[in-house]
């Protein structure tokens, strides 16, 4: 049997969560590269996301801490849903197929972060799902995060 490491998932798995909101903090910090923070706008942000579901996961947040979308002002709502758009676009430096674009609200529905929403910008390719999940529980990552950092900013530059 062949073994396949994927070292960057088990800070996920056993790390101490910290106390606050991850979306709240974040933006706080002097960092953008360290901190994963792609694009800064007057209400919102892009993030990528640390434990990515495919190569390249965005997340347009608001600043707002909030999890009901009935809180977000007009403004907040607008630049959210360009943020998204924006996201989709740079991704297309990677050559996706095409993309998941969602967001979960409250555990039941899949938020991993369910009191700060956020939408979730997924490039997906033609196969990109196959037996390793499945079979292996095991997701092949074939870049580092700090690659797909580099390509994405300059693609967010530029549009």
């Amino acid at each position: 049997m062949k073994v396949l490491w994927a070292p960057w998932r088990i800070e996920y798995i056993t790390k101490e969560r910290e106390s606050g909101c991850v979306f709240c903090d974040t933006p706080n910090k002097d960092d953008d590269r360290k901190n994963l923070i792609l694009y800064r706008g007057k209400t919102c942000f892009i993030i990528l996301n640390r434990y990515p579901y495919t190569n390249g996961h965005l997340m347009a947040v608001p600043y707002k801490h909030t999890n009901d979308l009935n809180n977000l002002s007009t403004e907040e709502r607008a630049e959210l849903l360009d943020l998204t758009i924006k996201s989709k676009n740079a991704l297309g430096v990677m050559k996706p197929n095409g993309f998941n674009i969602g967001m979960n609200l409250g555990k039941v529905a899949g938020a991993g972060i369910d009191d700060h929403l956020h939408f979730h910008i997924v490039p997906r390719w033609d196969g990109d799902t196959n037996f390793m999940p499945v079979l292996g529980s095991v997701k092949v990552m074939p870049e580092y995060l700090d690659q797909t950092y580099d390509k994405l900013i300059e693609a967010l530059e530029s549009n």
